[in-house]
């Protein structure tokens, strides 16, 4: 099965949880980690399952990285019904009001564009004792089991 990540991130966090995840999900999968600044959503395909994994930066914006990839879904409104993905966000929840919203942002314009989302949104909160890995790696596999019985 091919995976490709797709990181939004301000500081690497994002990045660096997707090798933990890539890392964790062990031998068997064909795994690409790409920038969201470095994708145009035309170009993804149907025979790869996608991993967004974005942070939250300023007043619940997206991070720089990712905004490029967002305005090319607003302009060009391309049709995403042969994709498939999930989406993990990273937040803090000492910014309740706009907690974990860049995956939200993400999250609604895939769904927008007709993507196909496997699960339900994953989140990590900053101010919590637990580490991003700590959440994302059961919650990564836990939508692997999800994705491989879709396919099936």
């Amino acid at each position: 099965m091919k995976i490709h990540f797709l990181y939004g991130t301000e500081t690497s966090t994002a990045e660096i949880l997707c090798e933990d995840i890539e890392a964790e999900l062990g031998d068997g999968f064909d795994c690409t980690i790409t920038s969201l600044g470095d994708v145009d959503p035309a170009d993804l395909d149907g025979e790869t399952f996608y991993f967004v994994v974005t942070s939250t930066y300023g007043n619940g914006d997206l991070p720089m990285a990712a905004q490029p990839f967002y305005d090319k879904m607003e302009a060009d409104r391309p049709d995403l019904s042969h994709v498939k993905f999930a989406i993990f966000g990273l937040g803090d929840m000492v910014f309740s009001e706009t907690f974990a919203f860049g995956s939200k942002i993400l999250m609604e314009k895939l769904l927008e564009r007709g993507a196909q989302m496997v699960g339900e949104r994953g989140i990590h909160d900053a101010s919590s004792p637990e580490l991003p890995e700590d959440v994302a790696v059961p919650w990564a596999q836990e939508i692997m089991g999800l994705a491989r019985a879709e396919a099936a």
